[in-house]
């Protein structure tokens, strides 16, 4: 098993531990089994440039993120997604000032110093995800989850494409349509990531099986882009309402949030102790 260790420079704020804290308690892929020390995070994941699993073990010194990365494959692309999930590859110099154009987003910033956009280890498994919640249970969707897990990482595609899954309506389907968009390099995350959220959003929504609220957790939550807001997610739209009022829309708030729209849509949903779907 090889080993590659580096120290990325995150430019903007950034608490490990936060982002932790967050993680621990995210549904779709929650961490287990972590270090003692909040400075230190660790998870298993499938890494999309070859698909095989490799262990990432993320500490943080200051505004340096070493980063230890273990696994048969290609560690130097296993890094550079561990450093996308993390949302580390982003400059936040200016994340402040979102806070000082808009007292709610001050506040969220206040609250949760450091948070950045974490949670799906890459664009295929938030699309696995999206499917695998369409009309059940977020808590039933993880137990789903669950069971398709292998030695801890979700299977590889080619392994789920295999798959003669018990689901309910067309989900085999779909997770079938997943893998294959996978495999082609569709899911790929830098490449989402490259595209404009616009049409990011629209290459994903040519894979059978995901919408529009599918499309838009790939893209935003998968790929982790920056600078988008989501048009199709019913909670941020009531967290919206509470926090600016009934009558304000979301691109005329959004507008002071800029170039970090996600991220304050991000903030939003965890302020509220929902998990950030």
């Amino acid at each position: 098993m090889a080993r590659l260790t580096s120290v990325h420079n995150v430019q903007g704020p950034w608490s490990l531990a936060v982002c932790r804290a967050f993680w621990e308690g995210f549904g779709p892929a929650a961490l287990r089994d972590q270090p003692s020390s909040a400075a230190e995070l660790r998870t298993v994941f499938r890494a999309e440039h070859d698909w095989t699993v490799a262990t990432a073990t993320v500490r943080q010194d200051g505004p340096s993120a070493h980063i230890t990365v273990e696994g048969p494959g290609d560690l130097d692309a296993a890094t550079a997604q561990v450093v996308r999930f993390l949302s580390l590859d982003i400059d936040a110099r200016g994340w402040p000032s979102v806070g000082d154009r808009d007292p709610v987003m001050a506040e969220a910033q206040k609250a949760m110093p450091g948070l950045r956009p974490c949670g799906f280890l890459s664009p295929y498994e938030a699309a696995a995800w999206a499917v695998l919640t369409q009309r059940v249970r977020r808590t039933q969707a993880a137990q789903q989850r669950a069971a398709l897990l292998r030695n801890g990482a979700f299977p590889a595609p080619q392994e789920l494409r295999a798959l003669d899954l018990d689901l309910f309506g067309r989900k085999t389907e779909y997770l079938h349509a997943v893998a294959e968009a996978a495999l082609d390099g569709r899911l790929d995350g830098s490449h989402l990531r490259a595209l404009d959220a616009p049409s990011a959003v629209a290459a994903v929504r040519e894979i059978t099986g995901l919408g529009p609220f599918g499309a838009e957790l790939v893209v935003l939550r998968g790929a982790n882009h920056p600078d988008a807001v989501p048009h199709h997610e019913p909670r941020f739209q009531a967290e919206l309402t509470r926090h600016y009022g009934s009558t304000a829309t979301r691109d005329q708030v959004s507008e002071a949030w800029r170039p970090y729209r996600t991220w304050a849509a991000f903030h939003l949903r965890a302020q509220a102790g929902m998990p950030a779907r």
